[in-house]
């Protein structure tokens, strides 16, 4: 991923989105405006309040090239991913391969983001849990999207890109998308049409007249509670019959589409700016550092980043990407030194006061005198909450400050995590975490609640699998009993402030 030294690369930011890319700025311009009302779409037709979240709790684009550059990124597990999104509390992140936004389809790179995004919408204004194909069709419908020249955007249009998948893959039923157990039984881990299928039910549902509602009631009863079997033999009725209107519907000529015109998707300022040449040269090792690495990575990438501090020791941006690559590598007193280097050149650079924060943490583990280390490590954060008030890690790890002690969290800690979670719904360790607290508190049917969406999440990998098995052990614990996980299931440590990768 090296990049020359004279790229030109550019920061956009935007009320929803920063993006990096090397590109020319009229095109990442473009890029940031059609996210921004691909944002204004999804808060128009899911009848979202048009919320500005903090600053560090927008979704950080890289743009990094080509398909060969996301695929490494992804590691060994990639061979046809065309970008990804980690959710993270205080830094959720996509990588998408390059800009292109024609005036023809949208493009399979584009698609993936906009499903992302979706996704990330979703777990940001949602609370209750969503069943794989609610999740999945409802991200597929509104990644199918097409940006007009005029500044339009048509959402629900036919998804093009599952059409092979449609006609030739295993067919899933309808009975197999609402009964999880039915589709685990009969497909495993195979490719399917599950997410054709997926887009064309809640395509179906969203549009449909003689059904009309159907797709709320089903939503409103999962939230009551209902299992996603009980919830659809309430509200489909037959699940034969909603099968062949399904089958008839796919057959028509021409399917519902929603054109929303600019007045429809009001859009902030885009404020866009080249990046300084130590940033552009430190940019494609801060993607990897950001993406996130092992100990044997890090150790490999810190040279690189501190051949680039030595050539711009004065620029801000690049000690803060050597005190994170430090940190990374383990080397906590380096990674310190580094950011108060950038701290002191510029007081505003964010990240460096989390990366020094979070050196100190670790440092803090090995203290004598626990008290005055987790003190310590907590003023960076207290400063950086000063430049953010409502940046979650300073309230996050405020609560992680007491519990790394082995002392009991005040009442101030535990609404700081609640706070925190507010703040950064989508991060399940993080919800996990909260949903932990309040069981312990006696707060069962909460921290089941809590749980359920984490649970329920299509890419929740060990986050989905450990949220089950604890809901399924409070099952049995009458509200008002503090509950903690006991060996029996398997406990181990909940990964601060991150999520699980998502490539679909």
């Amino acid at each position: 991923m090296a990049t020359p030294a004279q790229a030109d690369w550019y920061e956009a930011q935007s009320d929803h989105f920063v993006v990096y890319a090397d590109d020319r700025w009229q095109d990442v311009q473009k890029f940031s405006e059609a996210l921004e009302r691909y944002h204004s779409a999804l808060t128009f037709l899911l009848s979202r309040e048009a919320e500005v979240p903090s600053p560090s709790n927008r979704v950080t684009i890289f743009v990094v090239g080509n398909g060969s550059k996301v695929r490494k990124l992804v590691g060994d597990d990639a061979k046809n991913v065309a970008g990804f999104y980690i959710p993270r509390a205080g830094g959720s992140l996509a990588f998408v391969p390059n800009i292109s936004l024609t005036s023809g389809e949208t493009n399979f790179s584009m698609i993936v983001l906009l499903h992302e995004y979706a996704h990330h919408f979703l777990l940001s204004s949602t609370r209750y849990e969503m069943p794989r194909w609610l999740n999945e069709g409802a991200a597929e419908f509104f990644a199918s999207a097409k940006f007009g020249k005029d500044r339009s955007l048509s959402i629900g249009r036919p998804a093009y890109h599952r059409a092979g998948e449609l006609a030739y893959a295993k067919d899933v039923t309808v009975a197999e998308l609402l009964d999880p157990d039915l589709y685990a039984k009969r497909h495993g881990q195979a490719f399917d049409a599950f997410y054709g299928r997926a887009w064309a039910l809640f395509h179906y549902l969203y549009f449909s007249d003689t059904r009309r509602g159907q797709l709320e009631s089903y939503q409103l009863a999962i939230g009551s509670g209902a299992s996603a079997q009980s919830a659809a033999a309430k509200v489909f009725g037959d699940l034969g019959v909603l099968q062949k209107d399904l089958d008839r519907y796919l057959d028509r000529r021409s399917l519902s589409v929603w054109n929303l015109g600019p007045s429809r998707l009001p859009i902030g300022d885009i404020a866009i700016r080249p990046l300084r040449e130590g940033e552009a040269a430190v940019m494609p090792l801060r993607i990897r550092s950001q993406r996130g690495v092992t100990r044997e990575q890090a150790l490999e990438l810190l040279p690189e980043v501190q051949a680039v501090a030595e050539r711009y020791p004065d620029d801000a941006a690049v000690l803060s990407a050597l005190a994170e690559a430090e940190h990374d590598a383990g080397h906590h007193a380096q990674a310190v030194s580094a950011a108060d280097r950038a701290i002191a050149i510029d007081p505003a650079v964010k990240n460096a006061y989390r990366q020094k924060a979070l050196a100190l943490f670790a440092l803090a583990e090995d203290a004598q005198d626990k008290d005055t280390a987790y003190k310590a490590a907590m003023q960076p954060f207290s400063a950086l909450n000063k430049l953010e008030p409502d940046h979650p890690l300073p309230l996050m790890y405020y609560y992680f400050s007491f519990l790394e002690r082995g002392v009991e969290p005040n009442e101030t800690a535990r609404h700081a995590l609640e706070r925190a979670s507010e703040l950064a719904p989508f991060d399940q360790g993080l919800a996990m975490n909260l949903a932990l607290l309040q069981a312990s508190e006696g707060k069962i049917e909460l921290a089941r609640f809590t749980m359920a969406p984490v649970a329920a999440s299509p890419h929740g990998g060990s986050f989905a699998s450990r949220a089950k098995r604890y809901r399924q052990a409070m099952e049995s614990v009458a509200e008002g009993t503090p509950w903690r996980p006991s060996r029996d299931i398997e406990v181990e440590d909940i990964v601060i402030g991150s999520g699980p990768l998502s490539q679909d």
